[in-house]
């Protein structure tokens, strides 16, 4: 498979994932014809459509922190990371973009993650921590069964983004994305908060490569296709 191929797939899945996060917020915050629970099972629904279309081709990470925890778990080249997550970031911006042009500045700001009016930046961080912990753990664990490897993980992933959603939602945005949400902050020009959404991520599934690593030993086969796709 062609790593163009590979990087293209990587543009599109977050693409597609930053695109839906966005526009429910925007849409939750400003209209409301989008409900609580919409809001967050719309992000499980595209994340596992996401993994569906694009796993056979690059792995469907769509997010650099999914990127980074297979490369500590050593199933994924350092090289071949570097362009995933500039890819991922590409297509984050893209959707940013996109918004941005319908909705104006003000509106998009309202899609960029941000911690609850009732939560510090400090437990923002560490609900982004959990959550991107929750949801690399079961990508790591239904890579590790080959009965499960690539489009059948789609389910348990998506499940477990709305399941993060619904419960670290009203702390910090449950974000569990770098790219999707450093786009929209700095398309709208909000910086303040971006720490939260590199640093509590990346720890996070740093946290999981861990415990993955304490429950199932030395990597599989099946975590290597899962990463880098079933076509190569």
């Amino acid at each position: 498979m062609p790593i163009a191929r590979k990087l293209g797939a990587e543009a599109l899945g977050t693409f597609f994932i930053t695109a839906a996060a966005i526009g429910v917020d925007v849409f939750y915050y400003t209209q409301g014809n989008i409900d609580y629970a919409s809001r967050w099972l719309t992000r499980g629904l595209v994340t596992a459509a996401v993994i569906y279309a694009f796993s056979e081709t690059s792995g469907a990470h769509a997010d650099p922190a999914v990127t980074i925890g297979f490369v500590l778990r050593r199933v994924f080249p350092i090289p071949i990371a570097l362009a995933y997550i500039a890819a991922q970031f590409a297509g984050a911006f893209v959707a940013a973009a996109l918004w941005l042009a319908l909705v104006g500045r003000s509106s998009l700001a309202l899609g960029a993650s941000h911690p609850g009016p009732h939560f510090s930046s400090l437990e923002a961080a560490a609900a982004e921590v959990v959550a991107t912990f929750a949801l690399m753990l079961t990508i790591l664990m239904t890579a590790q069964d080959k009965a499960v490897v690539g489009q059948q993980a789609a389910v348990a992933v998506g499940f477990m983004v709305a399941a993060c959603g619904f419960v670290a939602g009203p702390i910090s945005g449950a974000s569990m994305n770098p790219a999707r949400t450093i786009a929209a902050q700095i398309l709208s020009g909000e910086f303040s908060n971006i720490w939260i959404y590199v640093a509590g991520p990346l720890i996070g599934a740093a946290l999981a490569v861990g415990v993955h690593m304490l429950l199932c030993g030395a990597p599989s086969a099946g975590e290597r296709k899962a990463a880098r796709g079933t076509k190569g």
